[in-house]
């Protein structure tokens, strides 16, 4: 087990041993034991209404339309998905991958389940370099070469196998439906074709798909897509079949292939979604059911909570609360990427970074007064996942949860869709850290624990969480990169706080990520007396656009009112009761 430098001077052994004998939760290869997840007695109360929120009207109509035929939340969670694979590609689909955090309510079950994109076997570093050694930032986020295996089908099957209530046939129809039928794309999607137009060009397919006379779709002109139609009717028909094995996967990789890529029949067939034990955190009262590896995002949550669990932030001025919050954040920054990567591949010491008394020593270290500079910690190597992802929160009826993390990496993916199937393939392979210690496309770094290898995941920052309180329920997340975190992060600590989803999507946001050793701050995030405290304690604070687009549903079982908000930012989502 490898522990910080700063913490490793300051460790007695009577705390070391502590702490190696409290770790009891993780196996020795650092993931989750199924069989250590303690779950709680199932509630007895049930909502009796179902609440969705997510980031396209279709979709959330799609996900209730499923539940009025007898499904629940996991069979909307499929719609819901596969509709966004239609009407929001240049977030998400079935050609990326997703992470999910599910709760059953009959039994209280909790489970993570990745599917997240794999390496394709033939995966070779020196694909990525220009022949001086620099990173070749086009063959990592453009074309084949740039894409995973995708995760999202085998995904939404396993779900419907092992939770869903109905047919996947049923699950899927809705989708189906759209794409054949046709609907009309909406600002963010025509703005990113627009953003995307040269590079979608330089692939027949993609400019078959998205482009009419060269031109992105104009506004209320019915957009259909038969062949993306065709591919989910046979995932309906045959389940992991349908896409990994057959006519659909022979096109796959025919399409990479003949476009310079390296994708075998083999590496589709040997994909497998995961079911995993979720991280859970404690903090004031709150049991928090979130993300573990391959995402970072829970391992950074639960060490930033167990930081702040030692402080009473409602007691505090906001300058002194964001103090501790990014002093919090720098740390959890500077671990998660220095030792996290696939569960598979890399052993992780998740059992120092969850401890709380892992947490009492960091905490020690800030000083009530003073922003710690990163470059006074031990150096980390970050990497982190693209900005245009997409995230949906649903409660159904009975009680059942699903927060639900799906994306393609960068705006449009790698813009290259498989000729014959209407699959626009991820860009996910950027998330590696392809080049060691060169940046990716968002400026940030790589560790050796997330090199690329055949079938290795990339790690991610997707972090969708539950969030369980004795008369209060949140289903919680978002896109945004690094940003993710800090995101559902502050969302938590506001839901905790008593604030309603409306508020929790609504409020401004800061970001800190160790490196660069800046706060992003949203317009509007602090007052003049805060910037100013912020800036005396030596903080950079650095303005940024507003970011993220968060989908909350929450539950007040006192009352028992479900609530459910989209992200104001973004006037296409929809949050829903019905």
């Amino acid at each position: 087990m490898r522990f910080p430098l700063t913490w490793r001077l300051s460790l007695s052994p009577v705390l070391l041993s502590l702490l190696l004998v409290a770790g009891s939760a993780f196996a020795a290869d650092g993931t989750p034991k199924a069989a250590a997840t303690v779950h709680p007695s199932p509630m007895q109360q049930r909502p009796g209404r179902a609440a969705i929120a997510s980031a396209n009207f279709l979709a959330t109509n799609a996900g209730h339309e499923v539940l009025a035929r007898g499904g629940n939340a996991f069979d909307a969670a499929i719609a819901v998905a596969a509709t966004l694979s239609v009407v929001e590609p240049e977030s998400s689909g079935i050609g990326g991958g997703f992470m999910a955090v599910l709760h059953r309510a009959k039994d209280g079950h909790d489970v993570f389940i990745d599917a997240r994109e794999i390496a394709p076997a033939a995966v070779d570093r020196k694909d990525y370099l220009h022949a001086d050694g620099s990173p070749n930032r086009d063959a990592a986020l453009k074309g084949p070469l740039s894409a995973g295996i995708p995760g999202e089908p085998a995904g939404l099957v396993l779900i419907a196998r092992r939770y869903g209530r109905l047919p996947l046939q049923q699950s899927l129809a809705p989708a189906i439906r759209i794409a054949r039928d046709g609907f009309l794309p909406d600002a963010r999607l025509r703005n990113a074709i627009a953003e995307q137009h040269k590079d979608l060009q330089r692939w027949p397919a993609s400019a078959a798909k998205y482009l009419s006379n060269d031109k992105p779709p104009a506004e209320g002109v019915l957009w259909r897509d038969p062949e993306q139609a065709r591919t989910l009717q046979m995932i309906a028909a045959h389940g992991d079949d349908g896409f990994y094995r057959g006519e659909t996967a022979a096109r796959l990789v025919a399409a990479v292939k003949a476009a310079g890529g390296n994708w075998t029949l083999a590496d589709l067939a040997s994909y497998e979604a995961k079911e995993r034990a979720p991280i859970v955190v404690n903090y004031r009262g709150y049991r928090i059911v979130t993300a573990p590896p391959p995402s970072s995002g829970g391992v950074a949550i639960a060490e930033i909570l167990n930081i702040l669990s030692g402080f009473e932030l409602t007691r505090m001025d906001p300058a002194q609360r964001v103090h501790y919050i990014v002093e919090a954040m720098r740390r959890a920054f500077r671990d998660h990427n220095d030792y996290l990567g696939d569960p598979d591949f890399v052993q992780m010491p998740l059992d120092m970074l969850l401890s709380p008394f892992y947490a009492d020593g960091l905490r020690q270290g800030i000083l009530p007064d003073k922003a710690t500079p990163s470059s006074m910690l031990p150096r980390a190597e970050a990497a982190e996942p693209g900005m245009h992802t997409t995230h949906f929160s649903i409660i159904d009826a009975d009680g059942n949860m699903a927060a639900i993390t799906s994306t393609v990496n960068y705006t449009m993916g790698s813009t290259f869709v498989a000729a014959g199937t209407g699959v626009l393939l991820n860009d996910e392979m950027d998330d590696f850290a392809l080049v060691p210690n060169k940046p990716n496309v968002y400026g940030l770094l790589g560790s050796a624990a997330n090199a690329p290898e055949g079938g290795k995941r990339m790690l991610s920052s997707m972090s969708p969480s539950i969030v369980i309180g004795a008369d209060r329920v949140a289903v919680i997340g978002s896109p945004g990169g690094s940003t993710i975190i800090t995101q559902v992060l502050e969302g938590i600590l506001h839901f905790v706080d008593g604030e309603s989803a409306q508020q929790i999507t609504a409020h401004k946001r800061f970001h800190h990520q160790y490196l660069p050793d800046v706060v992003n701050v949203e317009d509007g995030a602090f007052d003049p007396a805060t910037s100013a405290a912020l800036t005396k304690m030596g903080y950079k604070l650095e303005p940024r656009e507003p970011w993220g687009f968060m989908n909350v549903v929450t539950w007040d079982r006192k009352t028992n009112k479900l609530d459910a908000a989209s992200d104001p930012r973004r006037p296409s989502g929809l949050g829903k009761v019905q």
